[in-house]
């Protein structure tokens, strides 16, 4: 599909047969390739939809870093969704998919039927993990980011790695690793990445604080069920954040805990968030 003079590469499997079309997205520095083992496991009952970012995956992506922005990224992912005429979706978010889903969600309440929450966070600060001066903070600044992310893909060789438990093994190495290499094959490929690492605020007055505080604040108002799914292991986003969702949202199930699961869940318990999506669908 084309979105504002920019393809963007989506993966479209299944039909509607009633039930409302499954949105997956993901987050950094992965593309649809995360939700292959997912799709099929759904895609016999509903339509699932899995999107490449802009910058990601087979989608186009923009040499200029000031472009990639989570408002533009909510921006473009609106436009897309909008464009397909769904009248209703179930959204799975996980790691930026959650701020771009949620963003999309409080935007259109009436559009959404639910939403499966793994791995990720609406708020102004995400973590301990990123306020501590390694990596986060270390990795805005201009020359060390940009040397890790762009030239050694540092994100890709070594943290889908070490962000998965039960599957860790097939990261290392051959064909699943070379799946995520794919599409970012050059320094210029993986623009996306740094940037998306540079959109999370750290205090505030940094880019997209006040932006996440909104979101945050929204969450108490959306009129629909959501389930939460969590790798118990994951440093990045850790179970604490699983729970600040289910005290925030009015319709949230308790967490479901992946206690061999990592940050990358999909990787790691692709059977039970193929069982959270049809237990959502089984609700519409």
């Amino acid at each position: 599909m084309e979105v504002q003079g920019h393809r963007i590469h989506y993966v479209d499997e299944g039909a509607d047969r009633g039930k409302p079309t499954v949105i997956l997205l993901h987050g950094n520095p992965t593309w649809s390739f995360l939700y292959r083992e997912i799709i099929p496991r759904i895609s016999h009952v509903c339509r699932a939809v899995a999107p490449d970012y802009l910058g990601f995956g087979l989608s186009d992506k923009p040499r200029d870093e000031r472009w990639y922005t989570l408002q533009n990224h909510i921006r473009v992912m609106t436009k897309f969704i909008n464009g397909m005429g769904l009248s209703r979706v179930i959204l799975v978010v996980q790691d930026w998919g959650g701020p771009i889903g949620l963003s999309y969600a409080l935007k259109y309440p009436d559009k959404v039927a639910g939403m499966l929450i793994m791995n990720t966070w609406a708020w102004p600060e995400p973590s301990e993990f990123h306020a501590s001066v390694m990596p986060w903070r270390m990795l805005h600044a201009p020359l060390v980011g940009a040397h890790l992310f762009l030239r050694k893909n540092a994100l890709v060789e070594r943290g889908l790695y070490l962000s998965t438990v039960r599957n860790r093994e097939r990261l290392r190495k051959g064909a699943v690793l070379n799946g995520y290499r794919l599409p970012f094959s050059s320094p210029l490929s993986r623009i996306g990445m740094l940037a998306f690492t540079r959109n999370i605020p750290l205090r505030p007055g940094d880019l997209n604080w006040e932006r996440m505080k909104g979101i945050k604040e929204g969450l108490r108002a959306l009129p629909f069920p959501c389930r939460l799914l969590w790798g118990e292991r994951d440093i990045v986003f850790p179970p604490s954040n699983a729970y600040l969702f289910q005290k925030l949202i009015p319709d949230c199930s308790p967490p479901s805990m992946i206690p061999d699961g990592g940050h990358f869940i999909q990787e790691d318990a692709p059977k039970e968030i193929a069982g959270e999506i049809l237990a959502l669908l089984d609700q519409t």
